[in-house]
């Protein structure tokens, strides 16, 4: 209850009348406004929505979205009637929209290919191939856990936990204790497997984006994301009940072209990696170039195989562009544009010098990635982008850590966890998650330890 009474604290000082004195520095410097109160009221309950989506059933793109209108509108109208220059709040909707861009067509290519595997069956056979191998409960949560951990830095922690929850579900049923272990463990293991790649989470994607860690300087994460995952996964296996499940499964099998849609997309990642790192060129251009790799194939099986039911056309590609995660890409630019507006207005400012400069940059880091299991790593990491406090790589990196891993705290810390429970329709729950939130927390503490270790 500690953490939560420090949470807490920290909101009732931000937001409170107190909080907003004339002496703080901001864009516009008008924090201690009505208009500034009424905007960071209308994001708290916005966020609150979003908290709340599996009770009121609102999807979490639509509170955000219209509380960024809002924000915005009362910026405008602030402008207006203190008779301030336009050019100004046109760059500064700009560079919001520039953030977002780069982030919203980096993404839509990695969900492409990701569709592309999946419409390819590739995780189907990968899914067979471990339910047929008639392992142990036991050595199923180690596989799917160490999977999930090295499978999320490269597809990222979402749908790497997606397809390891199915296959928990799958030879997991009947057995509840089981189940709700093994997603625990790979909720932890993606978020950590998350952390230390540039491709593994969207956060590490925006910290890459912005030049605040250079590409092959995420890798020295790695041990700590390590500690991470087996500290709460060693103690939680003694836990794992006996026996072996049912293997009974249909086979599919790949479809033509699955393992070079594969290698398209470690291609696709190799270019927008040397786009960044050779040409100094925004990597999301280099993944727009990737995506011409895939209609191509797709150009060519469908004139190579024309007749086969298995082919892969151009219109194959473009219905996997259209199945990309909607919600998630809309719901990041509700939470860019909201805390765009509140940065513009001052809070992030306010807010910088309240923890970086107040409680230091290791304390703020640590205290922001334990918060992140409460409010969403998204907005925090973007939020500490538009702070830029003036921080070496090591903090840079520590944050990129906790932001990653500390929403493995709570089930509703990260997208892992929340996609898992609402696959698995009850078998694992908040609660369930919640009464191994001490053990995860060690390995939180002892992940922070080992990157002080390694790399401080």
């Amino acid at each position: 209850m500690s953490i939560f009474r420090t949470l807490v604290s920290f909101c009732l000082f931000i937001f409170s009348p107190q909080a907003f004195s004339n002496e703080a520095v901001g864009t516009l410097g008008l924090t201690s406004s009505l208009m500034g109160i009424a905007a960071v009221s209308v994001f708290v309950v916005a966020y609150l929505a979003v908290m709340t989506e599996e009770i009121n059933q609102l999807r979490k793109p639509v509170p955000v979205m219209i509380a960024a209108g809002i924000i915005w509108l009362l910026i405008a109208l602030t402008f207006y009637q203190q008779g301030y220059d336009e050019a100004v709040l046109r760059t500064v909707v700009n560079d919001n929209l520039h953030e977002y861009a780069a982030l919203f067509f980096f993404l839509l290519v990695a969900m492409t290919y990701v569709n592309a595997m999946d419409e390819r069956n590739v995780f189907e056979a990968l899914k067979v191939w471990v339910i047929k191998k008639g392992f142990s409960y036991r050595q199923l949560f180690w596989i799917t856990g160490i999977f999930s951990f090295f499978m999320s830095p490269v597809a990222d922690n979402l749908t790497t936990a997606l397809l390891m929850g199915s296959i928990v579900m799958s030879v997991g049923s009947g057995n509840r204790k089981f189940v709700s272990l093994a997603c625990i463990n790979v909720v932890i293991a993606a978020n950590a497997g998350g952390a230390f790649s540039p491709f593994g989470d969207v956060t590490t994607l925006m910290v890459w984006q912005a030049g605040k860690v250079p590409f092959f300087d995420f890798f020295p994460l790695f041990i700590p994301c390590v500690v991470n995952y087996l500290i709460p996964a060693v103690y939680m296996s003694f836990f794992i009940p006996q026996g072996k499940p049912n293997t009974d499964i249909e086979e599919k099998p790949l479809k033509r072209g699955a393992l070079v849609v594969c290698v398209l997309f470690l291609c696709t990642i190799v270019t927008a990696v040397s786009f960044e790192q050779l040409l100094h060129i925004p990597p999301f251009l280099g993944m727009m170039v990737g995506l011409s790799y895939l209609f191509i194939f797709s150009y060519y099986i469908r004139n190579r195989y024309p007749v086969c039911p298995l082919g892969f056309g151009q219109d194959t590609v473009f219905i996997n562009l259209s199945h990309a995660d909607w919600d998630t890409l809309l719901f990041f630019f509700g939470v860019i544009f909201c805390v765009g507006g509140l940065g513009f207005i001052g809070y992030l400012e306010l807010t910088s010098v309240l923890m970086y400069e107040n409680l230091g940059a290791t304390n703020s880091n640590i205290l922001l990635g334990i918060i992140s299991a409460v409010i969403d790593n998204i907005p925090v990491m973007f939020a500490i982008l538009a702070m830029n406090p003036a921080m070496e790589l090591y903090q840079w990196l520590l944050i990129t850590l906790t932001a990653g891993v500390g929403g493995s705290l709570l089930s509703i810390g990260s997208a892992a966890g929340i996609a898992l429970m609402g696959q698995s329709k009850g078998i694992y729950t908040f609660t369930d998650h919640l009464k191994w939130s001490w053990l995860i927390l060690l390995g939180y503490a002892g992940s922070i330890y080992a990157h002080t270790l390694i790399n401080g």
